[in-house]
C-alpha cells in the first residue's frame, strides 16, 4: 500500500473541532457541512473506529441511522467513552442510542414519522434553544422514537405527535453536557436547525469559529512544508477546480519543486487543453502538456461496456503518466486532488454507509512509481475548496468552472469511442455550454453537458429525411453531488440551444433534456 501523506492529520490536530460519529445516515455529510458553514472544522468518522479524545475535541456528534436501536444489529456505541468526556449531541438515531443506554424506553412508532413538524412545546429555552422561535419547524425522519426519558435527562421541547423532540442531561448528571434530539436540525427544513448547531458548537462546546479559509490556507503551506521538506512532488492536472486548488497550495509551499502534467486523453472538451494551458501559465506553475489522443484511441477502440471504458482509460494514464515520470528524477511525493467526498463514499460503516464508488483517483500510480501520496484538499468539500481558490485569488474561469467527470466525454458517449464521435460531442457540448454563458445561466447550474446516444433518429432537414443521432442536455444543481436537481432551465433557452446544435452540428437531428434527479438517477449516464 501507498504511504498516506499525514498532512491533513497534522493539520487537524492544530485544530478545534468538532468530531460527527457516523452511524451511516444519508444526512451526515449535512451535519458536517452546517458545522463548516459556522467556521468551525470537524471530521465524520464511522461509529467504530472513533479516535481517542484529545483536547482538540471540543465537541461530539453522534449522527442518525437507518437502523433501530432494539435490532439485534444495532449499531452500539461505547457510549461512556464520550458522555462526561466532552458536550455531546445526539441526532435520532444518536438520541435514542443515549435513551437506551441509560434505561429510557425506545420503541418501534405505529408509523414512521418522518416530514415537517413543529416544536409546539418548548419547555425551557436555555442556552442550546436560544433563538428559536415558537413553533419552529423541524424535519423528522426516524422509525423508532423515545417515550420515556432515563432519571438523569429531561424535556426540552414536544411536537404535536413526538412528546420527546428534544431533552438534555440534568445539570450535574455528568462530567460535561448531554443535548438530544429527535429531529435532523442539519436540512433546510428544519428553520433554526442552523440556529440549534450554532448554540451547540459556539456556546456548549466552546468553539471559536475561526477556521476561514486564510486560516486553512496558511496552517496548509505551513505543514505542506514540513512535510514535504526538500523533497519534489508530481501532480496530474485535470483543468478542474480541486486539481488547481491543491497545485496552487503546493506551488505555495514548495515553489518549483512541483511538477505538474497535465494529459491530453482526447476526452476533453473542445479547444481545452490549449485554454488550460494557457491558464496555468498566468499562474506561475511549472505544467507540462502531454499530447496522447492516439494511445486513448487506440485502446478504446470497439469498446462499448462502461466500466471497462473506464479501467482502460486509467490504465492507459497510468502508462502514460509512467512514462513520462520515468523521465524525472528525485520525485518522492504524488500531489492529488482529493476532497472530502471522496474520502467519505470510500468508507463504509458497517452496513448502512456502504461505499457508494471507489476513490475517485486513479489507483496504482503511487505503487508503481514508489510515491508517496499528498492531497491537499482531503478534508475539504468542494464549496469549501472554491472558497479556498477564491482566497488564493486563482481565475474565476477555473474556480467557478463545472465539475467534470474523470473519463471525460467517454462517460457521455454511451457506446463505443471514435474521433468521431468525440468531435461530434465537443460542438454540441460547445453549444450548450457558450449558450449557459450567453444567457447568464452558467454560474446558477452547478454542472451542466451533453450526452450522444448510440441510436440513430428520424429527422427531415429541407426535403429530405434524415437518420442522425440525439443528443441529451443535462444540467443539474447540487452543492457536491451527493444529491442533484434538475436544473429548471428557461423554455426559451432549451429551444435556441436546440435550434443552434442542429443547425450547427451536422451528425445531430433531434435534442432532449433530462429532467432525473440524482437519486435515482447518476449526473453522469455511464
Amino acid at each position: 500500500m501507498p504511504e498516506i501523506h499525514s498532512f491533513y492529520i497534522i493539520f487537524a490536530r492544530m485544530t478545534e473541532k468538532i468530531l460527527i460519529l457516523d452511524f451511516g445516515s444519508q444526512y451526515t455529510q449535512l451535519i458536517a457541512r452546517r458545522v463548516r458553514e459556522l467556521n468551525t472544522y470537524c471530521e465524520i468518522v464511522p461509529y467504530n473506529k472513533m479516535p481517542e479524545l484529545d483536547s482538540t475535541i471540543k465537541g461530539v456528534i453522534l449522527s442518525g441511522s437507518p437502523f433501530s436501536v432494539k435490532e439485534e444489529n444495532a449499531l452500539k456505541l461505547d457510549i461512556e467513552a464520550v458522555i462526561g468526556q466532552v458536550p455531546v449531541l445526539g441526532i435520532c438515531y444518536g438520541a435514542q442510542l443515549i435513551a437506551d443506554f441509560y434505561g429510557g424506553q425506545v420503541q418501534r412508532s405505529e408509523k414512521r414519522e418522518y416530514g415537517k413538524a413543529s416544536l409546539s412545546k418548548i419547555y425551557q429555552n436555555g442556552i442550546f434553544l436560544k433563538d428559536v422561535s415558537s413553533d419552529s419547524q423541524v424535519w423528522m425522519s426516524h422509525a423508532d422514537t423515545i417515550v420515556k426519558l432515563p432519571e438523569q435527562f429531561e424535556l426540552l421541547a414536544s411536537t404535536d405527535s413526538v412528546e420527546v423532540a428534544a431533552y438534555r442531561a440534568k445539570d450535574k448528571s455528568f462530567g460535561a453536557p448531554v443535548y438530544c434530539i429527535q429531529f435532523h436540525p442539519e436540512v433546510y427544513h428544519s428553520l433554526d436547525g442552523l440556529t440549534i448547531l450554532r448554540n451547540f458548537v459556539y456556546h456548549i462546546a466552546g468553539c471559536s469559529g475561526d477556521w476561514t479559509p486564510a486560516h486553512f490556507i496558511e496552517e496548509t503551506v505551513e505543514s505542506l512544508k514540513k512535510q514535504i521538506g526538500g523533497e519534489r512532488v508530481l501532480m496530474g492536472l485535470s483543468g478542474g477546480v480541486d486539481s488547481t486548488v491543491a497545485a496552487e497550495l503546493l506551488h505555495k509551499a514548495i515553489g518549483d519543486r512541483l511538477i505538474c502534467f497535465f494529459v491530453d486523453n482526447g476526452l476533453l472538451r473542445k479547444n481545452e487543453f490549449e485554454e488550460v494551458l494557457d491558464s496555468y501559465k498566468t499562474m506561475g506553475l511549472n505544467v507540462v502538456g502531454i499530447d496522447s489522443r492516439k494511445e486513448f484511441y487506440r485502446e478504446l477502440a470497439g469498446e462499448s461496456d462502461p466500466e471497462r471504458k473506464r479501467k482502460i482509460i486509467g490504465r492507459v494514464f497510468i502508462e502514460v503518466f509512467e512514462q513520462e515520470a520515468n523521465k524525472l528524477d528525485g520525485i518522492a511525493f504524488l500531489g492529488q486532488g482529493t476532497i472530502y467526498p471522496d474520502v467519505i463514499e470510500s468508507v463504509s460503516v458497517h452496513g448502512p454507509s456502504v461505499t457508494i464508488k471507489s476513490h475517485h483517483n486513479v489507483g496504482g500510480l503511487p505503487d508503481k512509481l514508489n510515491m508517496k501520496i499528498v492531497e491537499p484538499l482531503r478534508m475539504l468539500f468542494k464549496d469549501e475548496v472554491r472558497r479556498v481558490g477564491r482566497e488564493l485569488q486563482i481565475s474565476e474561469s477555473i474556480i467557478g468552472r463545472h465539475p467534470f467527470p474523470g473519463p471525460g466525454l467517454a462517460v457521455r458517449i454511451l457506446g463505443d469511442i471514435t474521433p468521431e464521435k468525440v468531435n461530434l460531442l465537443q460542438e454540441a457540448d460547445t453549444i450548450f455550454i457558450n449558450g449557459l454563458k450567453k444567457f447568464e445561466l452558467y454560474d446558477k447550474v452547478w454542472q451542466a453537458g451533453a450526452v450522444l446516444l448510440p441510436i440513430q433518429s428520424v429527422g427531415v432537414m429541407g426535403d429530405e429525411r434524415t437518420y442522425e443521432q440525439p443528443v441529451v442536455l443535462r444540467s443539474v444543481n447540487s452543492t457536491d453531488g451527493m444529491t442533484a436537481e434538475w436544473s429548471r432551465l428557461p423554455h426559451e433557452f432549451l429551444a435556441y440551444v436546440s435550434n443552434e446544435i442542429v443547425n450547427n452540428v451536422k451528425g445531430i437531428n433531434r435534442v432532449v433534456y433530462d429532467i432525473s434527479t440524482k437519486p435515482p438517477a447518476t449526473i453522469e449516464w455511464e
